[in-house]
């Protein structure tokens, strides 16, 4: 499906499942794409516990451009994404993940969003060689329980374990979470599971 934005159209590819236990919202990096293999892993788990799954392509990226552009113009697109989706399924729980700059969107406006929770694939702590340009301040600010999920070898840093709710750190693995990606798959099975069997508060007032 497509979703009209003020800064654009996005594209949404959905699995739907009948009464689903929540909403799985992901998306993209600065390059990739929604058919990244971690994300594929995550959806896989998602599924497999009864969850509907809503890929996105946010606007910049189905336009062709490679940098994402400001935050907050990211930002404002990717709440009228969610709005369209929450209004589709319902008064489930919204998990909203993302890998790279996509994890740092689903972080960032997760209260406003009224997630439940946030799955962050490779979260880029730094831009690498750089780790005085940290962006902790978006995963301790993100307002709900946030994991983590990042490759030992990852130039953009690892969070540490006070920066989040969990932080899962995959050995051998770098910001491309590529290696294998069924671990990537087996290190959020745990925490999507929680949304299948109790009452959630979110981030909404």
């Amino acid at each position: 499906m497509k979703v009209a934005t003020v800064h654009g159209p996005a594209e949404v590819l959905l699995d739907e499942v009948k009464d689903p236990v929540f909403l799985l919202v992901l998306t993209h990096g600065s390059n990739g794409g929604v058919e990244a293999p971690d994300l594929l892993a995550v959806r896989a788990e998602a599924l497999r516990l009864g969850g509907a799954v809503a890929r996105v392509t946010q606007p910049f990226r189905l336009a062709g451009r490679r940098a994402p552009g400001p935050a907050a113009k990211q930002d404002e697109a990717w709440l009228e994404i969610v709005a369209v989706l929450r209004k589709r399924f319902g008064d489930v729980p919204l998990v909203q993940s993302g890998r790279s700059n996509g994890a740092r969107v689903a972080c960032r406006t997760a209260a406003a969003a009224g997630a439940a929770g946030v799955v962050a694939l490779a979260f880029p702590l730094h831009p690498p060689g750089r780790p005085e340009k940290t962006r902790v301040d978006e995963l301790r600010s993100a307002g709900v329980e946030v994991l983590v999920v990042n490759g030992d070898r990852d130039p953009f840093g690892v969070p540490a374990p006070v920066d989040a709710a969990e932080v899962a750190v995959l050995p051998g693995e770098r910001h491309d979470l590529g290696k294998d990606p069924a671990a990537v798959g087996r290190a959020v099975e745990p925490w999507l599971r929680r949304w299948t069997a109790r009452p959630v508060r979110t981030g909404r007032n």
